[in-house]
């Protein structure tokens, strides 16, 4: 019978919890200055919110912390059945901001269940690789976990959602390499995604053609299999023409504007152009505090949520950036080390999801906000405003204390 055990009290993992509420007051101070209007008045915007957002994020946190761990690990495909229903509510009620990701809960602040879906998605592949003790040495193997989370990034996608539907993806390759997936066989799997990305470019695809004939050369599979496979990549790039008509136009303006901001100064690349030219007045020491132009006069869009870096940087420096991106990096290592040092399967195989999806949030909201990708309205864990994305993040530092502390025997 699966019972849960806890470690010493030594062995808690304290700096799991003490790194997220470091970076939850940053994002605070961000938000009160983002808050305070030119006669000094705080008004019920989004600090006010984020204060109140912490208080079922703390909730969230203590009820994963107290439930076993062999309770989550039995119950966590009934879980993803439930968040799998949840993420196609949206479709049925009206649309919010234009989408449907979130559902009207008769507050002033909605719920947005695929928030929720991305730590469910990563247990219910953990459980999924340690029950089967898989040897996932074979391709056939990978498509079943593969699976497990394209479902619900199908559905996502089409709420729309690109951002929140890759994030989803994000853990599945390194959870296989965790329990042994050859590297070639990951290779083969991600292989297509660059074949298609680097095809509007022709230097790109001549040199992603190159590297995939070595690679291939070296991994020394099948002759014929090796040759359909290098191949059938080179087709895929050569459609993708047809796969970008099939994206949206504002999608399309902002994989154009990523590369010649000049295009759309004024639409697509509006956001990117203000961002870096908040980040970049602030120099080293920033403004300081309630002093950004390009935040109070409202040239710095969606300024709260996922370009809140740009605040920071404007109105608190690089130094403040820098300090930031330090702690983001102990925090993700500390999961690491932690999963590293796991004597069960199940725990480390959740702790390197969960290091995925943090790791995957803080690069692309990073990237985005300096210009280094297209805008896609990703969030920064802690920092950023929004409640279900803050009570997700708790939940998940919950489970990087369960995994760390408990075992199942």
């Amino acid at each position: 019978m699966l019972k849960a055990t806890y470690s010493s009290s030594q062995n808690f993992p304290l700096s799991v919890l003490l790194l997220p509420l470091v970076l939850t007051l940053i994002g605070l101070i961000a938000l009160f200055s983002i808050s305070v209007n030119q006669f000094g008045v705080i008004a019920i915007t989004a600090f006010t919110k984020q204060l109140l957002f912490m208080i079922p994020a703390i909730g969230g946190f203590l009820i994963i912390l107290f439930i076993p761990k062999y309770l989550i690990h039995k119950y966590i495909y009934l879980a993803y059945g439930v968040i799998l229903l949840l993420v196609t509510v949206p479709f049925l009620l009206s649309t919010i901001a234009g989408t449907h990701r979130w559902i009207n809960i008769g507050l002033p602040v909605a719920f947005q269940p695929s928030e929720f879906a991305k730590w469910i998605v990563v247990v219910s592949l953990a459980k999924y690789l340690s029950d089967h003790n898989l040897e996932i040495k074979k391709f056939p193997t990978l498509i079943f976990p593969i699976l497990i989370a394209l479902f619900p990034a199908a559905i996502i996608l089409q709420q729309p959602d690109l951002g929140t539907a890759l994030i989803l993806l994000t853990p599945v390759f390194p959870m296989l390499y965790w329990v042994g997936s050859r590297p070639f066989h990951l290779f083969i799997l991600m292989a297509p995604i660059f074949s298609i990305g680097t095809a509007f470019h022709n230097v790109s695809f001549t040199s992603w053609a190159i590297i995939m004939g070595i690679i291939i050369y070296i991994a020394r599979p099948n002759l014929i299999f090796g040759i359909v496979l290098y191949f059938v990549n080179i087709f895929l790039g050569l459609l993708a023409p047809l796969l970008w008509n099939g994206l949206r136009p504002y999608q399309q303006k902002r994989i154009l504007t990523l590369f010649n901001p000049e295009l759309d100064p004024l639409g697509a690349a509006y956001q990117t152009i203000q961002s870096k030219v908040a980040i970049g007045s602030g120099g080293f020491i920033g403004k300081g505090m309630g002093e950004g132009t390009q935040t109070h006069l409202k040239f710095l869009p969606v300024q709260e949520s996922d370009f809140i870096i740009s605040v920071i940087g404007e109105e608190f420096g690089f130094i403040t950036i820098a300090f930031m991106l330090v702690v983001f990096a102990l925090f993700i290592l500390k999961i690491v080390n932690l999963a590293y040092h796991s004597k069960e399967r199940f725990a480390g195989l959740v702790l390197i999801g969960i290091a995925t999806i943090f790791l995957s949030h803080v690069f692309v909201n990073t990237a985005m906000s300096t210009g280094l990708i297209p805008v896609k309205g990703l969030p920064l864990p802690f920092i950023s405003a929004g409640g279900s994305f803050l009570l997700s993040c708790y939940v998940m530092v919950s489970l990087i204390i369960k995994m760390g502390m408990e075992t199942i025997e």
